[in-house]
């Protein structure tokens, strides 16, 4: 026998959803589990409503959990706040917040998750490319096995094979230059346990690379292998720009690597040109009426070497607006309108 409600309105229980199971025999009154689901979107009108149904769907199948589906805009220019609108006036357990405007894809959703009240929080794409089904592996993972992080991980991707491979790639290379273990064709895609929650709150971050901090607080997990769909609606928010943004954070947020490069190709090249200027040295020396040195070596190493600082330098800069970013110690977003909160204040906890 299972019977779901709310118990009493008195003692520290008020307002809270309990559910009476029958076992063995016996009558027990547990607290119902919430899970929250956090969507961040941006111009996703045409993908809104399919993802919204199938998430109560696939988490319908728990009947003893309670969903919380925290929506976060990213001040879109479509109609994605209007439908989302008419949803949370029908669907209590949509929330919504807006922001005042776009934050981008690294702060938006994290600050989602900190506004996220369940007892497991689950981030994934409003695009469908993060398929809502396998929210049913990341619960039954997180009862049954107690897994305190389950994650999806890309085996295929239906993108291009070039992109894919480009990926690939940067996953490896960031594993292998990083100070701290990463996983491998991971997005953020998955669920996380309370207590996880909390320690993300502790990283006090406010441009934070996810991936890399799932990482780095080194509770067990759980991994899901899926193939990643094509999108079917819409276009990419992503560019050069916003994906070289995410690619050089996650580098230079868990690796000093590029700046002892720096450090090891002054030092081969201050090698280079000493040895080099001993043997046209002792060339002259030898040859001094026939030996002409010419104007190529002088206008190659030129060159060279400037390309070798800029490139340094560069990667100095980086490091140094990583640094600028943090001591600024900004909001993640600032919030414009809440739709289906209690009160529907906009807020900025967990800054």
């Amino acid at each position: 026998m299972r019977y779901f409600g709310r118990k009493g309105t008195s003692g520290a229980e008020e307002g809270l959803e309990f559910c009476l199971i029958s076992a063995s025999s016996r009558d027990v009154l547990v607290r119902m589990k919430t899970i929250s689901i956090v969507t961040p979107g941006y111009n996703e009108a045409g993908n809104i409503e399919e993802l919204c149904q199938r998430i109560r769907t696939t988490v319908g199948q728990f009947p003893e959990l309670k969903l919380e589906h925290i929506f976060i805009d990213n001040a879109s220019t479509d109609d994605s706040v209007e439908i989302l609108r008419k949803i949370a006036a029908k669907d209590s357990t949509l929330k919504v917040i807006v922001n005042s405007r776009n934050f981008g894809h690294i702060r938006s959703p994290y600050h989602a998750i900190l506004q996220a009240t369940g007892d497991a929080v689950v981030l994934m794409a409003s695009d469908l490319q993060d398929p809502p089904s396998m929210l049913a592996d990341f619960i039954r993972a997180w009862i049954d096995k107690k897994a305190p992080i389950c994650i999806a991980v890309k085996k295929t991707s239906e993108e291009s094979f070039v992109m894919f491979s480009i990926r690939k790639l940067y996953y490896r290379l960031l594993a292998k230059v990083s100070d701290s273990p990463q996983i491998q064709n991971f997005t953020g895609f998955g669920l996380y346990d309370r207590k996880v929650v909390e320690q993300f709150r502790k990283f006090k971050d406010p441009y934070p690379f996810f991936r890399g901090i799932v990482a780095e607080v080194g509770f067990d997990r759980v991994e899901i292998p899926f193939d990643q769909p094509l999108r079917k609606r819409g276009i990419t928010k992503n560019n050069f720009l916003t994906l070289y943004d995410i690619g050089m954070l996650g580098i230079i947020s868990y690796s000093k690597l590029p700046l002892r490069l720096a450090s090891f190709m002054g030092f081969a090249v201050a090698g280079i040109s000493l040895l080099s200027g001993l043997v046209y040295f002792l060339y002259k020396l030898f040859f001094w009426n026939s030996f002409q040195v010419g104007m190529a070596p002088l206008v190659i190493g030129m060159f060279f070497i400037g390309a070798v600082q800029l490139l340094f330098l560069g990667i100095v800069g980086e490091y140094v607006a990583g640094i600028y970013t943090q001591v600024k110690d900004r909001p993640l977003v600032i919030e414009k309108e809440r739709i289906g909160f209690d009160g529907d204040r906009p807020t900025n906890l967990g800054q």
